[in-house]
C-alpha cells in the first residue's frame, strides 16, 4: 500500500500542457466542482484512472469504421505508459474547447484525414501529463526524486529500493500537484522507446461490434419517443407551397404533420405509421433552379468554361509563368476529364433522435462533427449552442457525409413541433441516396507545354464544378476565402514542374456536393497521372523511371513508386493484361499503386486482377490499421473508377437503391497487397489516401493495352467502347 499521499478534495480547475510556442488549455470538463480522489483519478482532461487499474481515456475524434477510436488512446496510453489490454473509452466529447482538433481550427470535426495528423501531439503531451503527475504523487508518497522514478506499463517504479506501486493503487490516494509539472515536447519519449505506437494493438471497438452490443447512432431508444419521417421533394430546393394532409392524419398513431423548409415532416407513435403517412401525404411544390439539371447538359457546359481561359478563375496555385511557358512551348499537350456524380451510401442510412425541453436540447446520433451539430441544432431550435448536448455514436460509415447535419437539423425541427418528447427520425435508402449530397460533377481542361526534348516547361489545369464550401460556409466568409480545396483540390503535385498554375471555377446549377472520400484528388489525379503517363510514353520512357525522375526533389515520393513497382514485378509481361500505375500526393501522404488490368473489347468491360499499393504516411502509428484503411479506400476508388455514377434528368435523381445505383461486390474485387513504410515523419492522412491512385492506374493500364485514353470516369463499358472505337 501506497503511504504519504493524502486524501484530499480537488478544486475544478485548468491547466496548460506546453508546446514550445504554442500553448494547449486543457480543463477538466466534466469533473464536478469537487471530486474525490478516491474515485477514479483524473490527472487531466483526457484521463483517467481507476483503483482497479482501468485507465479510460477520452476519445476526441468519431469511430466510423476507421479505427480512430484505438489510434488516438493509443497515441496517449504510450506517454502515460498504461498496460493496453486496461484501456477503455469515455464516451466522444462534444467540448470543442477542451478537445477540438488543432489541425482542424479547434473543431471537433473528423474528417479529410486530419484526426491522427492533428491530435498527435497534443495527446502525447496529455499522456506524458499525466504520467509526470503520477511520478510526482509517488515520489512524494516515497520521499525520494522523481528523476530516480521510471514506468513501466500501468507501475512506478523505484529501482534503487525496490518499490514497485500500480497505477490503480496510486490512483487511490493521487492528488494533482500544485504547480503542474510544465511537459514540452522535448520531454516526450524517443520513437526507440515506443511500446505501442508502431504495434498492432487490438482494436478497442472490435469487441462490441462482433458481439453485437456496440451502439449506433440508428440504435437509439428512448422512454416516450415518436418517430418521424420526411416527404421530400423530388428537386433539390422545391418548397411546399399546397399539403393535402387528409389521409396522412387519418393513419392510426400520427401526431402531428409539419410544414418544413425542405419537405413536409410526419411525427408518429410508431415508425410503420410514420412512414405510411408520409406516402399519403399530396404536396404542390414549387419550382426552383435544378429542374433543368442534366449531367451530359451540365458537363458541356463546364467543358466549354474549364478551355476558355478568358474567363476567371480562383488562383488555387501559382508557381513560375505557365501561361508564357506553353506560348513558347515546342508542343502543347491539352487534355479534358470528366467525372459524374458518386453517392455516399452509408451503411447506416442517415439518422438522428432529438429532444427539445425549452431552450435546452439533446442529439443523438452517429455525425462526423459534434461542433456542426451544436450549431445546427441550436439554430433549428432557437436556441444557443451551449445549450445543445451531443451524443455522438457510433457510426456506420461517414465518408464526409455526415459533417452535413442536415438530417438533424430538420429533425430538430420535428421535435421542436412536440416540444419534450425525443423525436427518432431514419431515412429510408431511397431517401438516402436522392438526397444525398454527391461528388461534384467536373470537367477539367489541362494544357502541358513540352520543350523540343519532351520535358515539361508548363502546365495548367482548370477545374470547373459546384462549391462545397459555398454552401457550408457563410457567405462572407466563402467570399473572403474564395478557394475550396474540397471541390477544387489544388492540382498540387511533387513533379519537378517548373511553371504551374492552376485555377478552380464555380459554376452553380441548383444542385448540392458535399465532401466525398478523397474529395478533389479523386478526380484531380486522375487528370494528373494518366498525362503524366502519356507524357512518359512520348519521351519513350517507362512510366515508372519517369515518375521517379521527375520525383527527383522528394525521395519519399520516389521511394513510394519504386516499391510498389517491385511489389507488381514492375518488368514482367502478362498475357492479355497490362499493369497501370499512379502516385499521389494527396492529403500529406505519399501513395503509388499499380493495377494490373485486362479489358474486353467487345463488351467494354475492364477487369481489375489485382492491384498493388505502397504508402508513406510518416510515423505508422498502425499498421494493420493502415493496410485495412488503404485496402478500403482504394475499393472507394474501385467503385468511383469503373461502376458508380448518379444520373441526374430535369432536377430529378434517376438511381435510388441499390439495384440502381451499384456498388463493388466480393465478386468484383481484385486481389490487394499494401505496404506500409514507416518513416520519422510527423503522422499523415490516411483514410482517404487510398482513393485517388486507383482509376488513374486502371486507366493507364487499358492505355497499354488498347493505345486509347480513358478520360470519363467511371469507365464503364459503354463509355469503354466508345473510347476504343
Amino acid at each position: 500500500m501506497l503511504q504519504g499521499i493524502r486524501s484530499e478534495k480537488l478544486s475544478r480547475r485548468s491547466f496548460l500542457v506546453t508546446t514550445g510556442a504554442v500553448s494547449v488549455a486543457v480543463a477538466f470538463g466534466s469533473l464536478p466542482e469537487t471530486a474525490s480522489a478516491a474515485g477514479p483519478f483524473a490527472p487531466n482532461a483526457w484521463v483517467t484512472i481507476g483503483e482497479d487499474g482501468i485507465v479510460t481515456i477520452v476519445p476526441p475524434a468519431v469511430e466510423m469504421g476507421q479505427g480512430v477510436q484505438t489510434s488516438l488512446p493509443l497515441i496517449l496510453a504510450e506517454e502515460l505508459d498504461v498496460d493496453w489490454s486496461k484501456v477503455r473509452l469515455a464516451a466522444t466529447p462534444d467540448n470543442d474547447k477542451v478537445y477540438g482538433n488543432p489541425a482542424f481550427r479547434d473543431q471537433l470535426t473528423t474528417v479529410g484525414s486530419f484526426a491522427v495528423t492533428g491530435y498527435y501531439e497534443k495527446l502525447r503531451l496529455a499522456g506524458a501529463q499525466a504520467r509526470a503527475i503520477l511520478l510526482a504523487n509517488a515520489a512524494e508518497a516515497w520521499g525520494v526524486p522523481v528523476a530516480e522514478l521510471i514506468t513501466e506499463p500501468g507501475m512506478v517504479v523505484h529501482a534503487k529500493s525496490d518499490h514497485k506501486i500500480s497505477y490503480g493503487d496510486l490512483a487511490k490516494t493521487a492528488k494533482v500537484p500544485d504547480p503542474l509539472p510544465q511537459i514540452t515536447p522535448a520531454n516526450l519519449k524517443a520513437t526507440s522507446q515506443f511500446r505501442l505506437i508502431g504495434k498492432d494493438v487490438p482494436r478497442l471497438d472490435t469487441p462490441a461490434k462482433v458481439n453485437g452490443t456496440a451502439k449506433f447512432g440508428i440504435d437509439t431508444q428512448l422512454p416516450d419517443m415518436l418517430y418521424a419521417a420526411i416527404r421530400y421533394p423530388s428537386v433539390q430546393y422545391q418548397k411546399p407551397e399546397q399539403i393535402d394532409d387528409n389521409a396522412a392524419k387519418a393513419v392510426k398513431g400520427v401526431v402531428k404533420v409539419v410544414a418544413l423548409p425542405a419537405g413536409v415532416g410526419v411525427i408518429a407513435e410508431t415508425i410503420e405509421a410514420a412512414r405510411k403517412a408520409k406516402d399519403a401525404l399530396k404536396v404542390t411544390w414549387s419550382a426552383a433552379p435544378a429542374q433543368t439539371y442534366a449531367n451530359e447538359q451540365i458537363l458541356g457546359d463546364y467543358s466549354a468554361i474549364a478551355a476558355d481561359w478568358n474567363q476567371p478563375g480562383v488562383e488555387m496555385l501559382n508557381k513560375g509563368d505557365a501561361a508564357t511557358a506553353i506560348r513558347g512551348a515546342a508542343k502543347v499537350l491539352t487534355a479534358d476529364f470528366f467525372s459524374e456524380h458518386v453517392s455516399h451510401v452509408c451503411m447506416e442510412p442517415l439518422n438522428a433522435t432529438v429532444k427539445v425541453d425549452g431552450d435546452r436540447v439533446e442529439t443523438w446520433s452517429g455525425n462526423q462533427s459534434p461542433t456542426n451539430m451544436k450549431i445546427l441544432a441550436a439554430r433549428a431550435a432557437g436556441t444557443t449552442p451551449d445549450k445543445v448536448t451531443v451524443h455522438t455514436a457510433l457510426l456506420g460509415g461517414g465518408f464526409g457525409r455526415k459533417t452535413d447535419g442536415d438530417e438533424l437539423f430538420q429533425t430538430t425541427l420535428l421535435a421542436k413541433a412536440v416540444a419534450g418528447r425525443p423525436v427518432k427520425m431514419i431515412w429510408s435508402r431511397e431517401d438516402d441516396i436522392m438526397n444525398d449530397k454527391f461528388r461534384p460533377l467536373t470537367a477539367q481542361h489541362v494544357e502541358v507545354g513540352l520543350d523540343a526534348s519532351g520535358n515539361i516547361v508548363g502546365w495548367r489545369h482548370r477545374i470547373v464544378n459546384e462549391s462545397y464550401f459555398a454552401r457550408v460556409m457563410p457567405p462572407d466568409l466563402f467570399a473572403r476565402v474564395k478557394q475550396d480545396r474540397v471541390s477544387g483540390g489544388g492540382g498540387e503535385m511533387s513533379y519537378a514542374v517548373p511553371n504551374h498554375r492552376v485555377e478552380w471555377v464555380r459554376a452553380a446549377r441548383g444542385v448540392d456536393v458535399g465532401a466525398w472520400r478523397g474529395i478533389a484528388a479523386g478526380y484531380t489525379k486522375f487528370a494528373i497521372e494518366t498525362l503524366i503517363d502519356e507524357i512518359a510514353a512520348l519521351q519513350g520512357m517507362d512510366p515508372v523511371a519517369y515518375r521517379i525522375a521527375m520525383l527527383k526533389d522528394d525521395p519519399r515520393a520516389a521511394a513510394v513508386v519504386k516499391t510498389v513497382a517491385d511489389m507488381a514485378n514492375w518488368g514482367q509481361k502478362r498475357q492479355s493484361r497490362a499493369l497501370g500505375i499512379a502516385y499521389s500526393d494527396a492529403l500529406r501522404s505519399h501513395t503509388a499503386a499499380v493495377a494490373e488490368v485486362s479489358v474486353d473489347e467487345a463488351s467494354g468491360q475492364i477487369k481489375v486482377h489485382h492491384i498493388w499499393a505502397a504508402v508513406d504516411a510518416g510515423l505508422a502509428v498502425q499498421p494493420k490499421n493502415i493496410v485495412g484503411q488503404i485496402e478500403s479506400a482504394m475499393t472507394f476508388g474501385l467503385g468511383a473508377a469503373l461502376i458508380e455514377q448518379i444520373t441526374v434528368k430535369n432536377g430529378v435523381v434517376q438511381e435510388t437503391n441499390f439495384h440502381e445505383y451499384r456498388i463493388m461486390r466480393m465478386s468484383d474485387m481484385p486481389l490487394m497487397d499494401v505496404k506500409v513504410i514507416s518513416t520519422d515523419n510527423k503522422p499523415t492522412g490516411i483514410g482517404e489516401a487510398g482513393v485517388p491512385v486507383v482509376a488513374p492506374a486502371i486507366a493507364n493500364g487499358v492505355a497499354l493495352l488498347t493505345g486509347k485514353r480513358l478520360r470519363h470516369l467511371p469507365m464503364t463499358p459503354d463509355r469503354v467502347k466508345r473510347g476504343l472505337a
